[in-house]
C-alpha cells in the first residue's frame, strides 16, 4: 500500500513490453535518425502549420521534472513583426558579445563555426520558440509554489523538443543571445520566468551550409563509462 494517490502503470497503457531484438532495432533506428540532425542557420520561409509545432511542444511537455511542477513555458512566435523585433534586440546583444563581452577564449572557440552578430534566421525561419524557465509554479495552472531542479527539468524538455521537431521533419537551431532578458518584455512573460533558450525551426534552404567543425562528434567510448 502507498500513502499517496496512485494508479498502476499497466492501467495507463504507457509501457509496451518489447523483446530484445525489437529493442535493439528501435534503439539503432533512433540513433540513426538523430545522427542526421544538424544545427541549421539557413532557412526557407515556407509556412509550417502551427499544429505541428504544438504537437512537438506537447511532446516536450511530457518531460520529467522536479516534483512534477513542469517549470517551463513555450512562447511560439510566427508573426513577422515580432520576429523582426526579436532579431533586432538579439543582434544588439550579439554585437556587444562579439565586440568583447564574450572574452577571447569563447570567441576563439566559435571561430570554426563561422558565427557572427548577424542572425537572419530569426526572421527567415517560420517559427521561433522561446523557452522560459519558471522559478515558481506547480503541477496545476495558477499555482505559485517553489519549483525544484528548474534548469535540469527545462533542459530535458528542450532536448525532447529538439528531437520531436527533428522527427517531424524540421531543422532546428538553438540560439542563446546573452543576455536574453529582452524576450521577457517582448513576449510579455512574468518576472518569475527566465528566458532559457530560443529554438529556431523550419525547413532548411537547399544550399544550407554546415560547418565541418559541427560534424565532429565524440566517440561513444569518450562519453560513456561502464562499471
Amino acid at each position: 500500500m502507498t500513502d499517496f494517490p496512485a494508479t498502476r502503470l499497466s492501467a495507463l497503457g504507457g509501457f509496451i513490453e518489447r523483446d530484445i531484438d525489437e529493442m535493439r532495432a528501435r534503439s539503432t533506428a533512433f540513433f540513426e535518425e538523430m545522427s542526421r540532425r544538424r544545427t541549421v542557420r539557413d532557412y526557407r520561409s515556407d509556412p509550417i502549420p502551427l499544429e505541428i509545432i504544438e504537437t512537438c511542444i506537447a511532446a516536450a511537455g511530457r518531460a520529467p521534472s522536479g516534483a512534477n511542477h513542469q517549470p517551463w513555458h513555450f512562447a511560439v512566435v510566427g508573426d513577422p513583426k515580432m520576429k523582426a523585433e526579436i532579431r533586432a534586440a538579439a543582434e544588439a546583444e550579439e554585437r556587444a558579445f562579439y565586440a568583447g563581452r564574450a572574452g577571447d577564449e569563447w570567441l576563439e572557440a566559435l571561430k570554426p563555426l563561422g558565427t557572427d552578430p548577424n542572425k537572419p534566421f530569426l526572421e527567415d525561419a517560420p517559427w521561433l520558440i522561446a523557452v522560459f524557465a519558471q522559478k515558481r509554479g506547480g503541477a496545476d495552472p495558477g499555482q505559485s509554489l517553489k519549483n525544484y531542479y528548474v534548469n535540469e527539468s527545462v533542459g530535458i524538455a528542450c532536448g525532447l523538443l529538439i528531437a520531436a521537431l527533428h522527427h517531424a521533419g524540421l531543422a532546428t537551431l538553438t540560439h542563446t543571445p546573452n543576455p536574453m532578458s529582452f524576450l521577457t518584455e517582448k513576449l510579455r512573460r512574468p518576472s518569475t520566468e527566465k528566458p532559457y533558450l530560443l529554438v529556431v525551426t523550419g525547413r532548411p534552404q537547399k544550399d544550407a551550409l554546415i560547418p565541418l567543425h559541427a560534424l565532429k562528434k565524440k566517440k561513444l567510448g569518450d562519453i560513456m563509462t561502464v562499471f
